[in-house]
């Protein structure tokens, strides 16, 4: 069976068209994979234990804000803390809907210098994951890191004496009820 011309080139046309809005489908994911893999744009590395502390020191500053259409406070408990590069540590963030009516929002984050994002690793995040406050309602939200000590070897990066780890949060859109 013989396929006419115009019907080639139609079939053509849908596989690409298909394939392209496969790859749009895909573009996210993969850009994420790409970002975490290489540390573009601060990106940061996760992980599940820290290598153990080498005796140097990095300073790590947090910042903290608020998409003003989402009625919270949120702030981290200590501004900065000096830690052991390799060695594990913690640090808090509160929340508190400021609102009368529960809210739920969802923390991004990136850490800068851009360069020594895929030396900063984190083992456990509240970031990406939906957090619903009732009116008046505190939560504490813990972040696990370490700063990898192969910072220590990188050209680029390891004269760097503080990193700033910033997360913002932003409302979530409720589900739409039926009317």
């Amino acid at each position: 069976m013989r396929i006419s011309r115009n019907l080639r080139v139609g079939l053509m046309g849908a596989v690409l068209v298909c394939g392209m809005t496969g790859l749009g489908f895909a573009a996210v994911p993969l850009y994420r994979m790409f970002c975490e893999a290489t540390g573009l744009n601060g990106t940061t590395q996760r992980g599940l234990r820290a290598p153990g502390a080498t005796g140097q020191k990095i300073t790590v500053a947090f910042d903290s804000n608020v998409s003003p259409k989402l009625s919270w406070k949120f702030a981290p408990e200590r501004r900065e803390d000096t830690i052991d590069i390799g060695g594990r540590d913690m640090a808090f963030f509160t929340a508190t809907n400021t609102s009368n009516r529960p809210l739920t929002g969802t923390a991004t984050f990136n850490v800068t210098p851009a360069q020594v994002g895929k030396y900063f690793t984190k083992i456990q995040c509240f970031c990406f994951t939906q957090q619903t406050l009732q009116p008046g309602e505190t939560v504490r939200m813990p972040v696990i890191f370490f700063v990898d000590p192969k910072i220590l070897n990188d050209p680029d990066a390891r004269d760097v004496e503080e990193i700033t780890l910033s997360y913002t949060f932003y409302p979530v859109d409720s589900p739409k009820t039926p009317s």
